[in-house]
């Protein structure tokens, strides 16, 4: 929004130039490399998953997703990260399943 230098309306303010910064190392906060994820899929591989992360696939493969959430809520302390373990214990399964019928074929 292009400011029009009247103090009053929509686009009120002083006219100014906008500087592109560049962006600080702190906006990669979050961001998960490539090589983390590789070490993360290997020890994932290796060690298999912890026993709440199988009863909470237990849970979603009898369909209880509601007590598979509160499950992982309780064991990692939050809402959203309950979610997000839900999901990615879903994601987990739907993959093993797509694996499973190309395994079964040959």
């Amino acid at each position: 929004m292009v400011k029009t230098g009247l103090a009053v309306g929509l686009n009120k303010g002083h006219v100014v130039t906008t500087r592109t910064l560049k962006p600080r190392p702190s906006t990669r906060k979050g961001f998960l490399g490539k090589r983390v994820k590789f070490v993360r899929d290997i020890i994932r591989e290796v060690a298999g998953m912890a026993p709440y992360e199988k009863r909470i696939v237990e849970l979603l493969k009898i369909g209880k997703d509601k007590r598979a959430l509160k499950v992982a809520k309780r064991k990692l302390g939050t809402h959203v990260r309950g979610k997000r373990k839900r999901e990615e214990m879903a994601a987990m399964m739907r993959k093993m399943a797509s694996k499973a019928p190309a395994a079964a074929t040959k």
